[in-house]
């Protein structure tokens, strides 16, 4: 019997890096970065099953990936993309794992590293929280000018209030005065007279 090293295969984990383009429910382009770490089970039959019943891995996961996303991502606007992408991540674990795993393959991992959307819609969307950041100032400004308004008008009423009961304190005190210096003048006559 005759055997021969048709080539070797390595256990350690690897890591392939797949950029997949598609389009978004609201029709919007974006490229979505999906970083797969993956590895051969070290049982004999698993390195067995990965040397001679698959050509080339790496095309394969490529290939599933780039399913996945451009099956999943078209059902989701863009905005929701940014959320979902761990669920997007999920998917694409599951379907790797079932499918690998038949050839001997571990999946790790699977997270979406990057999410880019076209350059155009990157800077409509900047400038959409441009003016949001811009009408929210103008609310707050306005809403600062009002409660100075408020002070302010609170702060003249206070002095109206104390400059009334000053100028009533006044009359209060000077109608004593006079009252006191009639009392003098009545009891002046009254003691001149005797």
């Amino acid at each position: 019997l005759c055997q021969f090293v048709k080539g070797s295969i390595s256990t350690r984990i690897q890591m392939l890096e797949i950029n997949a383009d598609t389009k978004t429910k609201d029709n919007v382009f974006v490229g979505i970065k999906v970083a797969v770490q993956y590895q051969v089970n070290g049982d004999s039959q698993s390195i067995q099953d990965a040397m001679y019943k698959l050509t080339n891995p790496r095309a394969q996961i490529e290939s599933y990936v780039l399913d996945v996303v451009r099956s999943s991502v078209p059902k989701i606007d863009l905005d929701n993309v940014f959320l979902e992408k761990e669920e997007i991540a999920a998917s694409i674990k599951e379907m790797l794992g079932e499918t690998m795993g038949r050839f001997g393959y571990s999946i790790l991992a699977t997270p979406v590293t990057d999410i880019e959307p076209n350059m155009e819609v990157k800077r409509a969307m900047n400038e959409i929280n441009k003016a949001k950041r811009l009408r929210q100032a103008a609310v707050d400004e306005g809403e600062a000018i009002k409660i100075r308004s408020i002070k302010e008008a609170e702060a003249e009423a206070a002095r109206t209030e104390i400059q009334a009961k000053a100028d009533a304190e006044a009359k209060f005190m000077q109608g004593q005065g006079i009252a006191r210096q009639r009392q003098a003048i009545v009891s002046g006559v009254r003691g001149s007279g005797n």
